[in-house]
């Protein structure tokens, strides 16, 4: 298994720039052994909802119209030839029949054949949508994208059950849950994580700490790998979150990156270790108790007892 973290892409760098290095990373994987490589939320631009942007034009350039297309067909190919499968992000937009043109923060499972087997649109959308310019960058993920509509999957692939979820959506204990009741056995995602958050900057020196809580929590509590895949470092003035790192069902990170820019690092998954988690502390089917969790679906807000 490789994570393949991407340092900062230039708001100017064209797709096939950015390519080039997704090749570079996916030859280190192979020559590594690895069997699937996982690259990061929107792997194929910059972050781009840190910008205000008015023209719908400009921002549909940010967008994938087909997946793959003319300048992303090489990295499938190459992946085909190499045998490895890949997990990537990317903005996708689509257009039905009726002409409606939906826009979504996608990512896909590709298996070692090249072919696209499952895919997940990100469903916990961070930010605003509305122009807040005193920030120093904006986060508007919810003006820029609809909330995914194909809810949290899991495919068998690479000898296993693979999910998928990108970004904020791991903070959220429902996402591996959801996964966790399909027997997933690895989870796969990316992100594109600020270290500032403007309205919380007494968080900024726990972002790494977060990171990993997040992550490991949903490994331990689901008994499933997590592979977590950054695009980091100081991409057009604004810092990112690294520490790309695979993490056992047991909780523990077993692999991960040490610097802010292109980097693989890889571990051995078994797994089979996810059985002694799934049939001990965490067999669902023995101890779980749904009727007494009603409000995590009823409700969304908190609201105090009389």
């Amino acid at each position: 298994m490789g994570a393949a973290q991407l340092g900062p892409i230039r708001r100017a760098d064209a797709r096939p720039q950015v390519i080039k290095r997704l090749l570079d990373l996916l030859h280190q994987a192979k020559a590594h052994g690895c069997d699937l490589v996982v690259f990061p939320e929107l792997a194929l631009t910059t972050f781009f909802p840190r910008w205000w942007m008015e023209d719908q034009r400009e921002v549909d350039a940010f967008f994938e119209r087909e997946m793959p297309g003319p300048e992303t067909r090489p990295l499938f190919d190459e992946a085909r030839r190499l045998g490895v499968g890949l997990c990537l992000g990317y903005a996708e937009l689509t257009i039905d029949g009726n002409e409606v043109t939906r826009r979504f923060n996608t990512s896909i499972l590709v298996d070692q054949g090249g072919r696209i087997i499952g895919k997940y649109r990100k469903i916990h959308l961070p930010g605003h949508e509305e122009h807040e310019p005193c920030r120093a960058f904006q986060h508007l993920e919810k003006r820029y994208f609809e909330v995914g509509d194909l809810g949290w999957g899991v495919w068998p692939a690479f000898g296993g059950l693979m999910g998928l979820c990108i970004c904020n959506d791991r903070r959220w204990p429902e996402t591996y849950r959801v996964m966790g009741l399909q027997g997933v056995e690895m989870v796969l995602l990316g992100y594109n994580t600020p270290v500032h958050n403007p309205p919380a900057p007494e968080h900024d020196l726990l972002a790494n700490f977060h990171n990993r809580l997040s992550m490991q929590a949903g490994a331990y509590q689901n008994g499933t790998w997590v592979v977590g895949v950054a695009k980091c470092g100081r991409e057009e003035g604004c810092d990112m979150i690294g520490q790309s790192q695979i993490i056992a069902p047991s909780g523990e990170t077993v692999a991960m990156c040490t610097t802010l820019g292109d980097e693989l690092c890889v571990a051995r998954c078994d797994l089979d270790l996810t059985r002694s988690y799934k049939e001990t502390v965490f067999n669902f089917a023995r101890h779980r108790r749904p009727e007494h969790y009603r409000l995590i679906v009823d409700r969304t807000g908190a609201i105090p007892p009389a």
